[in-house]
């Protein structure tokens, strides 16, 4: 009989073996690790659900970090990169200064899947893009085959962090700037937008639209005064539509009603091109589900590395 580690070294073997026979596709699939590991989506699902389970906010955190990671050069997994000698990390950098999060649970889920495939064959990309999905899943939402086969880069681009990410303070200019820039269009705005269905905010980002903005409900705006003041509490959240924890379309019936609570929110429901489309998705859920999951796939898909190209890193901090 084999010995284990004899096993162990055969089951490497067969991994690299089968990566190899992909190594030169550049298409993503969602069959990429069937027969790679298919053990590696269930146990990316087990570690997300408990996550959420012990913390609802966590799904929505989840899915920022694949949102952010994609803007940033592509689905690489550049976001999880910490600070080293030769680049500076996009964690601390723009929107995702004090605002992205989640990353322990990444660090779990590359442990748990590791663990699962016998070595590391699974990207630190490919687990963002996942974990996103399995997050929606978790909190009521649509599910969707995410396409497979990313790589993880070996550098972080800081700047990029601060110019291609979209921040909360803007217009629907800039907005649609921002993403046709990755190539997607505003349906893919809107639709994306409506991850905000989940999540909170911090009081900081959205105190000048409660005490300033003209296009703001004046009820709404009193209440988020009673715990965001003028001065101090910079920290203190705020959830983005009335059930943070559930992914349905209050976001959307919120911006109809002028309730949205950052200023880049509300200007998707402002006299614009995208109105009849939130208006759209405020009544018919089906239909915001739908698009979701199609931009979700869409935006997966802009700049992967593949085939050769990058790496599968063993720690998604750092570069292996």
């Amino acid at each position: 009989m084999a010995s284990p580690s004899h096993l162990s070294f055969q089951l490497q073997i067969f991994v690299l073996l089968a990566i190899a026979a992909t190594a030169f596709s550049s298409a993503l699939s969602p069959y990429f690790y069937d027969h790679v590991c298919p053990q590696a989506l269930p146990a990316i699902k087990r570690v997300v659900k408990a996550a959420v389970a012990k913390e609802r906010r966590m799904g929505a955190s989840l899915l920022r970090l694949h949102f952010h990671d994609c803007f940033v050069n592509g689905c690489d997994a550049s976001i999880l990169l910490d600070n080293t000698n030769t680049f500076e990390s996009e964690k601390f950098e723009g929107p995702n200064n004090n605002s992205t999060r989640g990353f322990e649970v990444i660090d779990q889920i590359k442990a748990e899947v590791d663990k699962v495939c016998g070595c590391s064959v699974v990207s630190c990309a490919d687990i963002l893009a996942v974990a996103a999905r399995d997050s929606v899943v978790a909190l009521g939402g649509p599910s969707w085959k995410v396409r497979l086969g990313r790589r993880d880069s070996t550098t972080a681009n800081a700047t990029k962090a601060i110019d291609d990410l979209p921040n909360p303070f803007m217009d629907l200019k800039n907005l649609t700037t921002i993403f046709r820039r990755q190539g997607l269009n505003k349906r893919d705005l809107v639709a994306l937008s409506g991850g905000h269905t989940i999540g909170f905010s911090q009081c900081f980002v959205f105190r000048e639209r409660i005490y300033s903005a003209r296009n703001i409900d004046s009820a709404f705006a009193q209440k988020l005064k009673a715990t965001c003041p003028r001065k101090g509490g910079n920290s203190t959240l705020a959830p983005l539509d009335p059930s943070p924890a559930s992914f349905d379309v209050a976001y959307f019936s919120n911006l109809v009603k002028q309730r949205g609570l950052l200023a880049s929110d509300q200007a998707l429901f402002s006299g614009g091109s995208t109105d009849a489309l939130v208006k759209t998705y405020s009544n018919n859920p089906e239909a915001f589900w739908e698009d979701f999951a199609k931009s979700m796939i869409r935006m997966g898909n802009i700049k992967p590395l593949t085939g050769t190209q990058g790496q599968i890193r063993e720690n998604c901090r750092r570069v292996n």
